[in-house]
């Protein structure tokens, strides 16, 4: 099975910029979307065989996931089941037989880390949502999780630390993921690859430059993977300021 995860920085933006073409041609069974930026229905979006979910913010143009799925879930919900993160759009859950799928955009801390401690309380909330769903079957959890989780996986680490997405905090809260049952794909089959990034600032030409960070994820249980085949990132599609990651498992 393979899929894809892409923060597409605006579903109708990247639209424009040839996204149909880049969907056909990635061909994944399931393709995942954060930071649509839309409410349903905004594009006519659809593509033969696949089936849609969106969630939307409450916010006109912020935030938001969806998913293109040709495999057809046994059940979906939208959010995590607490009010205040579930006003934002930034989970979607799809029941397969063997699997529970979770697109997620995480919360960003924001600048002088306005929104740390909400983010933190949110990364208790959404571990404890995915232990739940992981006690009954296994799960892979891809999206934006908006945090470089060690030195390896961002360019400047030492000029970035304390900075949002790469604070003490965020780190150890990904790291108590991990350690609550799960592994990063990309990780477990490359854990020394260097200059491997997902994100780029639109700043100072850090993509031309490869100056960027992996914030963009496929997290699977650890019962799963063993069934990881490749993990790779797909830095040559532009379109967003982050690229496409892909999963593929055997499922």
């Amino acid at each position: 099975m393979k899929l894809i995860s892409w923060n597409v920085n605006g579903l109708r933006a990247v639209w424009n910029k040839g996204f149909e073409n880049i969907f056909k041609e990635l061909a994944a069974d399931i393709f995942c979307i954060q930071e649509t930026k839309m409410q349903e229905g905004q594009l006519d979006i659809s593509f033969e065989g696949y089936e849609q979910i969106f969630n939307s913010a409450e916010k006109k143009g912020y935030s938001g996931t969806a998913i293109f799925t040709r495999v057809a879930p046994i059940s979906m919900s939208k959010g995590i089941g607490i009010d205040i993160y579930d006003t934002e759009g930034r989970v979607i859950t799809l029941e397969f037989e063997k699997f529970y799928l979770v697109n997620c955009y995480t919360p960003n801390a924001q600048r002088e880390l306005t929104r740390l401690e909400y983010r933190m309380n949110w990364e208790d909330a959404f571990r404890k949502y995915l232990k739940d769903l992981d006690s009954k079957k296994p799960v892979i959890l891809c999206g934006d999780l908006n945090v470089a989780h060690n030195e390896i996986d961002l360019k400047n680490p030492k000029t970035n630390r304390g900075n949002a997405g790469f604070t003490d905090e965020e780190r150890e809260k990904f790291t108590k993921l991990l350690e609550s049952g799960f592994v990063d794909s990309f990780r477990y089959l490359y854990p020394d690859k260097t200059d491997s990034y997902s994100w780029w600032s639109y700043m100072g030409r850090a993509r031309e430059k490869n100056i960027g960070w992996r914030i963009d994820y496929f997290v699977v249980s650890n019962k799963l993977k063993d069934k990881i085949q490749e993990a790779k990132i797909h830095s040559n599609i532009a379109g967003s300021d982050h690229c496409p990651v892909e999963l593929d498992i055997a499922l």
